[in-house]
């Protein structure tokens, strides 16, 4: 059993806490706001520490603050990271490098780049990682073992990593959209809201897990849905209408490129 700390308690770093809670290993949190940090280790029975103590007591530090305080966190770490050969950062930080990272942190460090979702907090996250040149085997052992109820772990390439997050760190807000126009189409249509979401909802997980199980392109299987002068065509033409996948994609190119300027 190892002890695994999270600074920085948002929604982010809150649901891969939660995560963490479930496993054997021993969970510490730190945030700036100390009721919040609170709240949080009473939920998950956690404990709180400040974050100097934290990284003095933990094997595994998950880092999610903003990028922008990133360097007056790294600051406030140089002393008792300065004693510690052993532990790994995991860092969350939307478009930080590994490189950036090992001169906040410093370049003995065992540093892992990952990129999650909020989803996370059900178990059905999408973390992307990159561990750093000096991670072991054990350590990135470590860190799959310690976010296995997360959700699906896939290991990229460093310079794809700020494209996927684009795809599953920033979709999850685009596809809450799509639930809740689907949901206020069903009230217009004479559907109480709680029910036309509760249907939105559940329709996307199953059509994500049919793609997932490999049973056909989506172009496929939205073709299967759509009878020859049927409702579906009529609905799929007033969204192409709209343009709905030139703005999906417009949305992910601009999240990406945001990405990248927040690593500056």
């Amino acid at each position: 059993m190892k002890k695994i700390g999270c600074i920085g308690c948002g929604n982010m770093g809150g649901a891969l806490a939660s995560a963490i809670a479930k496993t054997e290993h021993s969970l510490y949190l730190a945030d700036t706001d100390q009721e919040k940090a609170g709240a949080l280790a009473e939920r998950l029975g956690a404990q709180c520490l400040s974050a100097s103590a934290l990284v003095g007591t933990c094997d595994m530090v998950l880092i999610g603050v903003k990028p922008q305080g990133l360097a007056a966190l790294a600051e406030e770490l140089a002393p008792a990271l300065a004693k510690r050969s052993d532990i790994t950062l995991v860092s969350m930080c939307a478009g930080v490098t590994l490189a950036r990272l090992s001169a906040l942190f410093g370049a003995d460090k065992r540093i892992i780049r990952i990129m999650p979702n909020t989803p996370a907090a059900v178990g059905e996250g999408m973390i992307l990682y990159t561990p750093g040149a000096l991670c072991t085997d054990a350590d990135t052992a470590l860190f799959l073992e310690a976010l296995a109820k997360a959700g699906k772990l896939s290991r990229i390439p460093e310079d794809k990593i700020d494209a996927a997050s684009a795809v599953s760190g920033c979709g999850p807000a685009f596809a809450y959209m799509f639930a809740q126009g689907l949901a206020e189409g069903g009230v217009l249509c004479g559907l109480s809201y709680a029910d036309a979401l509760a249907f939105a909802a559940k329709t996307m997980v199953g059509a994500g897990q049919m793609i997932l199980a490999g049973m056909g392109h989506p172009e496929q299987l939205k073709d299967a849905v759509c009878s020859p002068a049927g409702s579906t065509i009529e609905g799929v033409r007033t969204l192409e209408n709209a343009a709905m996948r030139g703005a999906l994609i417009e949305a992910v190119s601009a999240a990406y490129e945001r990405t990248k300027e927040l690593g500056k």
